[in-house]
């Protein structure tokens, strides 16, 4: 499994599957969510009104509807509130979950934002690292993965990690 970094527009990139950083309720809301479900169209939003939520550590698949990637995969990080309330095992779960369903869907190629770090608080630099780690340990040969930075920082972060 290849693993590279690409500071972009998520919602512009030609991979198999999205990763989704959503709210509970995958009805859309604030930051990359919300970009993704205006770049899909409202036929994102019937898909997920079906699904019925997520849990936090979960994730769900929808097709990418108006997207040019065929699949989004709809986690939920956990909300911050100081790291001693399970968020490092959660934010892994995410991640683990997140290659699961790539896997079951057949997806050779993902695109991870870095989930939990913007609205729900989450430190770029521990999230990064638990980002990475749980990647690389993921066996899948056939799977590329794109770890998307929406700022410099956060692309630093990850180059620190991948390219020490």
């Amino acid at each position: 499994m290849g693993v590279r970094v690409v500071q972009a527009d998520i919602t512009t990139l030609a991979v198999d599957a999205i990763v989704n950083a959503a709210n509970g309720t995958l009805l859309g809301g604030g930051g990359v969510d919300g970009a993704i479900h205006r770049a899909a169209g409202p036929r994102l939003l019937q898909a997920c009104r079906a699904l019925g939520g997520c849990d936090t550590g979960d994730a769900k698949t929808t097709p990418g509807f108006d997207l040019p990637s065929s699949w989004v995969i709809h986690t939920v990080g956990p909300i911050w509130t100081g790291g001693d309330h399970g968020e490092p095992a959660q934010l892994a779960s995410c991640y683990r979950r997140c290659l699961a369903e790539a896997d079951r869907v057949g997806a050779r190629s993902v695109a991870f934002p870095a989930i939990s770090t913007g609205a729900f608080g989450y430190p770029a630099t521990e999230a990064a690292a638990i980002a990475v780690e749980t990647i690389t340990a993921h066996r899948a040969t056939r799977t590329q993965v794109l770890l998307v930075a929406f700022d410099r920082p956060t692309e630093d972060h990850y180059h620190q990690l991948l390219d020490p």
